[in-house]
C-alpha cells in the first residue's frame, strides 16, 4: 500500500480519543478521515477537535464506509467481538483495544472469522509489548542475560478515584482481573516465552470501593499462574494506590533478574525543598505508556501498509482472557483453576 492508511474510529471516549489522537498526530501512513458513536457528544468532539467530517452514529455505518481502511475499536468491551468480526466481513482492517472479549468462546470466534480473511490484519492492544523498557528487557532476555527465565512477579496498580468511576465500570468490565491484570499475564506470558497456563489461584479484597460488592469485584487482587514447564507468574493488581499509577515487572531468570519500570516520576523529577525530598507518582497509566501506544498504532499501521506480520496474535489475546476468566473464577471459589 503506496497511499496513506485511511483510519475510521469507533468509540471516542476516555481512552478512544486517546486513541484517536495518536493515529491522528503520531503515526506515519495513516489519516483519520472518520468516526462513529452513538453518543453525540463524542461525535461533536470528532468534528472540533479532529475536522472530520465523516461521522457517524453507528458502527455499521462506518465500516460500510469505502473511505476507511481500517478501523480502531476502542468501545465496551462487550461489544469487541461482534465489531471486530462485522469489521473483518466488511474488508477492514482492524485494532482492538484490550481484552477481546469477555469470554473465551468470543474470542474463539473473533479467530475462526479471521481465518476466512487472512489478507485483513487484526492486532489487539496489548500496550506494554510495544513499551520501549519492557521490549529492551525482551532483548536482554533472548540475548541470555539471565540465562532461563523461570518467574514474572508483575503489577498494576492504580491511583485511588474517589469519583467512584470504576464502580460504575464494573458492571461491565469483567472485573479486575479481565481489565487490569490481563496485562500482567501478557507481560508474562511475552517475557518467559509464550508458556501455556495450567493451574490458576487468586484472592481479593474491597479496601476501599464498597460499591464493588454489588457485581462481584474487588479493588485489590493477588494473582498466582502455574505455567508448563515449571514456570511461574505472581501478580497484584489495585485500583487504590494514594500517591499515582504504579506500573512494574521483574523476571527472574537461571543467571539473573530484570526489573523493568520501578521508579517512574512525573515528569521524571526528583523534588528537594522545606519539606523534604520527594517525587510525584504519575496521575493514570498515560503518563506511563504514552509513547508505548505510539510505537503499538505506528506498528499495526506499518503492518497492514507492508503486509507485514504483527508481533501478537489473536490466539495470544484468547489465551490472555482464558487465563484472566479463570483467575475471577478461583476468586470467587477460593479454590485453584485447573486449565
Amino acid at each position: 500500500m503506496e497511499r496513506a492508511l485511511r483510519i475510521g474510529m469507533a468509540g471516542l471516549g476516555r481512552l478512544g480519543r486517546r486513541h484517536a489522537e495518536i493515529f491522528r498526530y503520531r503515526v506515519r501512513g495513516a489519516e483519520v478521515v472518520a468516526a462513529a458513536s452513538p453518543v453525540a457528544e463524542e461525535r461533536d468532539w470528532a468534528t472540533s477537535a479532529l475536522g472530520l467530517a465523516g461521522v457517524d452514529d453507528d458502527f455499521a455505518k462506518l465500516i460500510a464506509r469505502p473511505d476507511v481502511d481500517a478501523v480502531v475499536i476502542v468501545t465496551p468491551t462487550s461489544l469487541h467481538a461482534d465489531q471486530v468480526i462485522a469489521a473483518l466481513e466488511a474488508g477492514k482492517h482492524v485494532f482492538c483495544e484490550k481484552p477481546l472479549a469477555l469470554e473465551v468462546a468470543d474470542c474463539r470466534r473473533v479467530e475462526a472469522a479471521a481465518a476466512k480473511h487472512p489478507r485483513q490484519k487484526v492486532l489487539v492492544g496489548f500496550v506494554r509489548r510495544f513499551d520501549p523498557s519492557y521490549s529492551a528487557a525482551m532483548a536482554k532476555i533472548r540475548d541470555g542475560a539471565i540465562g532461563t527465565p523461570f518467574m514474572v512477579r508483575s503489577q498494576t496498580l492504580d491511583k485511588n478515584d474517589p469519583s467512584g468511576f470504576f464502580v460504575r465500570f464494573a458492571p461491565t468490565s469483567g472485573g479486575i482481573f479481565l481489565d487490569m491484570a490481563i496485562h500482567d499475564i501478557d507481560c508474562a506470558r511475552f517475557l518467559l516465552g509464550g508458556p501455556k497456563a495450567k493451574r490458576v489461584y487468586a484472592s481479593g479484597i474491597i479496601a476501599v470501593h464498597e460499591g464493588l460488592a454489588a457485581c462481584g469485584d474487588v479493588d485489590n487482587g493477588v494473582a498466582t499462574v502455574e505455567f508448563d514447564g515449571g514456570k511461574l507468574a505472581v501478580i497484584y493488581v489495585s485500583r487504590t494506590l494514594a500517591h499515582g499509577m504504579e506500573a512494574s515487572t521483574e523476571v527472574y531468570g537461571s543467571q539473573g533478574r530484570i526489573a523493568i519500570g520501578y521508579g517512574a516520576k512525573l515528569g521524571g523529577l526528583d523534588l528537594a525543598d522545606a519539606h523534604g525530598a520527594r517525587s510525584e507518582g504519575l496521575p493514570t497509566f498515560w503518563e506511563r505508556f504514552a509513547d508505548a501506544f505510539a510505537v503499538e498504532a505506528q506498528a499495526f499501521v506499518d503492518a497492514v501498509r507492508d503486509d507485514a506480520p504483527l508481533p501478537l496474535t489473536l490466539a495470544d489475546a484468547t489465551e490472555n482472557t482464558r487465563i484472566t476468566r479463570a483467575l475471577t473464577d478461583a476468586m470467587k471459589s477460593g479454590k485453584p483453576v485447573e486449565l
